[in-house]
């Protein structure tokens, strides 16, 4: 019975000191360390993240806080954090990645990530474009086209998707205009990552070289036309 009462008034006296402690100026974070993030709102995202850790102590994080934080900022996905006691804060950001830009007809791009989720005010530059009517009013890609679209460029090979400057539908289905190469014709949507291994060995061929478009509708057979016939050597008559 002692040793109940001796571990309850333990507890009784102890309890208010431990969150005392917990939000004391003793353990408040006044070192912060942000990883994870790029770009043209990285700073942005640094200095707010900074702010709200400065408010916290190593022995209360209060990440819901963090990411309320930063939620004008949709390219973080979502954050982990470690602390350094007594003074150390370490944040990792999860940031979604761009693999494309949607154009409006209107003007206006605005960068896309692979699952729809629109990253407003993230950067677009030199990012595929795929052409719309107007940007979505929410935050992820909803027309089933528009969509469409945001997976061809998701399963290209990231040296490829680089180099892509729009994405659109033509008379040969999904097309793809490419610097410095030829158009690729990738027609309905699937069999997307068979096409994109198809695409990347023709073009890696040097057979290739000066091949208007490379046709990979139908990924075991690619073609790429539109090539120069070569000239043919002539030879004096004896």
């Amino acid at each position: 019975m002692r040793v109940v009462l001796g571990i309850a008034l333990g507890l009784a006296v102890l309890t208010p000191l431990a969150l005392w402690l917990r939000d004391s100026s003793l353990v408040r974070v006044t070192h912060v360390t942000i990883t994870g993030i790029d770009g043209r709102q990285a700073r942005e995202i640094r200095t707010v993240l900074a702010g709200a850790g400065e408010d916290m102590t190593t022995l209360h994080v209060r990440e819901n806080a963090l990411l309320t934080a930063v939620a004008p900022y949709p390219i973080v996905r979502s954050l982990r954090t470690e602390t350094d006691f007594p003074h150390g804060l370490k944040i990792v950001i999860n940031a979604y990645e761009p693999v494309g830009a949607l154009q409006a007809d209107a003007g206006g791009v605005t960068p896309v990530a692979s699952d729809g989720t629109l990253l407003r005010g993230a950067g677009g530059r030199d990012l595929p474009l795929l052409g719309v009517k107007t940007i979505p009013g929410g935050d992820r890609v909803g027309d089933k086209t528009t969509m469409g679209a945001v997976n061809l460029l998701a399963l290209a090979p990231p040296a490829l998707r680089a180099r892509v400057v729009r994405v659109y539908r033509g008379k040969r289905g999904w097309a793809l205009s490419v610097q410095d190469g030829p158009k690729l014709y990738f027609g309905a949507a699937g069999r997307l990552r068979a096409k994109w291994q198809a695409a990347a060995q023709v073009l890696a061929h040097p057979t290739s070289t000066g091949a208007r478009y490379v046709d990979v509708r139908i990924p075991e057979r690619p073609v790429a036309g539109g090539l120069k016939p070569r000239a043919v050597q002539s030879h004096p008559q004896l």
